[in-house]
């Protein structure tokens, strides 16, 4: 698949809401104008259904197909800050979805392992990426979540983009790395969410930041 060329910002008909969404972001996370720009660079009409494209800058969750949603620009960058971020550092995320996220993460040089249960969105993912130039750090595989990637664990940092309903499965907290970080909403779809951050302590979890939140569960 060929890469498509570059759109000047003459024909660009969505920089004036990009440029809306990148100051926004900027106020919001002035500490963080690296990870913002990043973000920023991902042309997002790619990433959400055509019809909604024209919303593609509004700092929204959009609805993607088969009931899954890309997440909010704010809790996209908010979620990868906290996950802390570090070029080289291996990241397990969980729900690749539209490959929104897995694509900062991959601007961000880190090596990240990406699954998805829905093959046709890990499909559309797949080819998304590498027509942006995103796959030579990115591993994709159409999969449970549930289970995680153990034969390529450890991982110094994983990241769930979908919430399960009472806790993180036992499996993925098993291939978290020694003194690595994980990130997840948890909680019942229509009920209390929580975002948690934990970090691994000699072989213990130790809860750094519980924050209420909404997802899509995790299939």
């Amino acid at each position: 698949m060929l890469v498509p060329s570059p759109v000047t910002a003459v024909d660009d008909p969505y920089v004036p809401s990009r440029m809306r969404l990148a100051e926004s972001l900027h106020r919001a996370f002035p500490l963080d104008g690296e990870l913002v720009d990043g973000l920023i660079s991902l042309p997002r009409e790619l990433f959400v259904e055509p019809a909604s494209r024209f919303r593609a800058y509004e700092d929204e969750a959009l609805p993607i197909r088969f009931g899954q949603s890309i997440s909010q620009p704010y809790i996209v960058l908010f979620m990868t800050r906290l996950l802390r971020p570090e070029a080289g550092l291996r990241v397990l995320e969980i729900g690749t979805g539209s490959g929104y996220q897995t694509a900062l993460l991959a601007k961000l040089k880190m090596e990240v392992f990406s699954l998805e249960i829905l093959e046709p969105l890990y499909r559309e993912a797949e080819n998304r990426l590498r027509a942006l130039g995103l796959l030579s750090n990115v591993h994709l595989r159409h999969g449970d979540g549930r289970i995680g990637w153990p034969e390529m664990s450890p991982f110094q940092r994983i990241l769930i983009t979908a919430a399960p309903e009472e806790r993180v499965p036992p499996a993925l907290r098993d291939q978290l790395a020694e003194g690595g970080v994980l990130v997840a909403p948890v909680g019942p779809q229509g009920g209390a969410q929580h975002l948690r951050v934990e970090e691994k302590i000699h072989g213990r979890f130790k809860k750094i930041l519980s924050i209420p939140v909404r997802f899509v569960p995790l299939v």
